[in-house]
């Protein structure tokens, strides 16, 4: 609003050296997920851009968990990722049934408007890399138009080969990014990301799956009794379920079937070795 004064999230924050030693992460299903609430994640984002130090962010959910164990190149994008976090209730679930608990959902798109109103306030310069042609010239003007003070970068469409992934690559490079977006389908959009990450050279890499898809108006997000419920999954299965019902009824069995395990040796495990409660940042 006119005359009001832009508050950034990441103000008068330190940042901690150790990533790892100051948020401990907790193992689910094989893949260590970081107890951190999204303002903390954005303060921790700034303070890497002000270094200019890469931070990739990874996020989970059911899905990635029950694939993760069996796609070796999408598990391995996962551990090469700076900070891995829970885009899912039932992630959460787990780790508070299993006596490990992390503090919240931090969905990948409400991570992706954080950062965008950071970089408002702060005018970061911001890639915007996947999606459709006409989807992501949409979302280049949305943000242009509800995100003034920042500073787009460039932009390309996930429709690229393997062979032109160096291209792309470099053009990111180029310019100069201090955070790049990517809407790819996983596991391509880990695996992208682990390959170019230290090549692009942008502080920030984070993947947002279908935001922008969501941000363009092509698909919308579920309600917020929906999301607070666990039942986004839902809501996205009756957009498209002739696409999304094989995924969602085997990955979903599978969940519950490999944490129903975890949870007894997890319980089993802390009564023999009672650790301290992790606390959420």
């Amino acid at each position: 609003m006119p005359g009001q004064t832009k508050m950034c999230a990441s103000d008068n924050f330190v940042m901690h050296k150790n990533l790892a030693s100051d948020h401990a992460p907790v193992r689910l299903l094989g893949t260590d997920v970081f107890p951190l609430r999204l303002k903390g994640l954005v303060r921790i984002a700034e303070q890497f851009i002000a270094r200019r130090e890469r931070l990739l962010i990874g996020v989970v959910n059911v899905a990635k968990l029950v694939n993760a164990r069996k796609d070796k190149a999408l598990r391995r994008a996962l551990e090469e990722a700076d900070v891995v976090v829970a885009d899912g209730l039932p992630v959460v679930w787990l780790s508070r049934l299993q006596g490990t608990p992390l503090p919240e959902r931090v969905a990948g798109i409400d991570i992706m408007f954080a950062l965008l109103r950071e970089a408002d306030c702060k005018h970061y310069r911001v890639y915007f890399l996947g999606a459709r042609p006409e989807v992501i010239k949409r979302v280049v003007e949305i943000v242009g138009r509800d995100f003034p003070g920042v500073d787009i970068a460039g932009y390309r469409d996930g429709y690229f080969s393997l062979e032109d992934e160096e291209e792309v690559a470099n053009d990111i490079r180029n310019s100069r990014s201090d955070i790049i977006f990517v809407a790819i389908s996983p596991p391509k959009k880990e695996i992208f990301l682990g390959k170019w990450g230290d090549f692009m050279d942008v502080p920030v890499c984070h993947g947002v799956g279908g935001s922008f898809d969501v941000m363009a108006g092509v698909t919308k997000r579920a309600p917020l009794w929906m999301q607070k419920c666990g039942m986004e999954w839902f809501y996205r299965f009756l957009q498209e379920p002739r696409r999304m019902w094989k995924r969602y009824l085997v990955t979903n069995a599978t969940f519950l079937w490999l944490s129903a395990g975890e949870i007894v040796r997890h319980r089993l495990r802390l009564r023999k070795h009672p650790r301290e409660e992790v606390v959420g940042q």
